[in-house]
């Protein structure tokens, strides 16, 4: 289990990253992944759907790790420093994140980071990282495996984007954010959204900002059908990766828009102006406005 000492070693760890992020240059554009990594100069392995009996999660870009073969394409006994390891050259996420995440997995799961594995469906354990109110998944209460995306959901996420070229901006992705929490808590008798899972609800959307850059086009490709598109590199540049000071500016951003976005459908609901524009989460239609 990590300690106080493992938390003050990734936020001192984090901050010289942030720094050498400012006082170097970026990654060239076709550049980004290293290489002799896969997805190097936009080269991604093969796309291999997963078949019965492969295991998956909750989050689309591990499974289409695992789908491309990046991870094991069957999800089963990754070893946490080879999720990291790997989710660094692939996404450009920083080191601090890299080692923070798996460890925080391990740290779930009652498992040693240095010695065990896991399998990706061991991910989905309910209110770990996995939580309700997901812009890709239908709450656990009424859908308990969380392996695959819930696709109405996805289409009214995409469909929100009002950004320059049609991509999605942090406003877009707060208004859908709170339509799905208001959703989920008016119609999930189990729902529960902890300040932590919060935090992870966050933290995805801003992956879609921060990582892919918004882009309709290619989040289509990663969220419906868990694809890295040819030639796709990540949006962040840095050259030490995507930090936590600066992702979880983003996060904080978000986070507030996201409020007030509820507190506006919650004063509308109690004006009798109506629901939040979304079937409900037991309803296989269900869409966000």
């Amino acid at each position: 289990m990590a300690g106080p000492l493992f938390y003050a070693y990734i936020a001192l760890w984090d901050a010289y990253l942030t720094l050498a992020n400012l006082l170097t240059p970026q990654r060239k554009p076709g550049a980004v992944v290293p290489a002799g990594h896969p997805g190097a100069r936009g080269v991604w392995p093969e796309y291999v759907p997963p078949k019965e009996g492969d295991s998956r999660c909750c989050c689309p870009a591990l499974n289409a790790m695992a789908n491309h073969g990046i991870l094991p394409h069957d999800g089963r006994r990754i070893s946490f420093a080879e999720m990291g390891a790997k989710i660094a050259a692939a996404y450009n996420f920083g080191g601090t994140f890299c080692r923070f995440v798996p460890q925080y997995a391990a740290d779930m799961l009652h498992k040693d980071f240095h010695k065990d594995t896991f399998d990706l469906a061991e991910l989905n354990l309910h209110n770990g990282i996995e939580h309700d109110a997901s812009l890709t998944r239908r709450d656990a209460h009424f859908d308990a495996a969380q392996d695959a995306p819930h696709l109405p959901y996805v289409d009214a996420l995409l469909s929100a984007a009002s950004g320059p070229g049609g991509a999605l901006t942090l406003e877009d992705l707060a208004r859908v954010s709170a339509g799905r929490r208001t959703e989920s808590r008016r119609d999930n008798p189990a729902f529960s959204l902890a300040k932590v899972h919060k935090g992870f609800s966050g933290a995805n959307s801003t992956t879609l900002l921060s990582i892919f850059g918004g882009r309709v086009a290619d989040l289509a490709a990663m969220l419906k059908e868990e694809r890295i598109p040819p030639g796709w590199e990540p949006a962040v540049r840095a050259r030490k990766g995507l930090t936590f000071i600066t992702f979880n500016r983003t996060v904080a951003r978000l986070e507030k828009a996201t409020g007030r976005f509820e507190q506006e459908l919650a004063l509308a609901s109690a004006a009798g102006a109506g629901g939040v524009g979304a079937a409900g989460n037991g309803s296989r239609e269900g869409l966000v406005d």
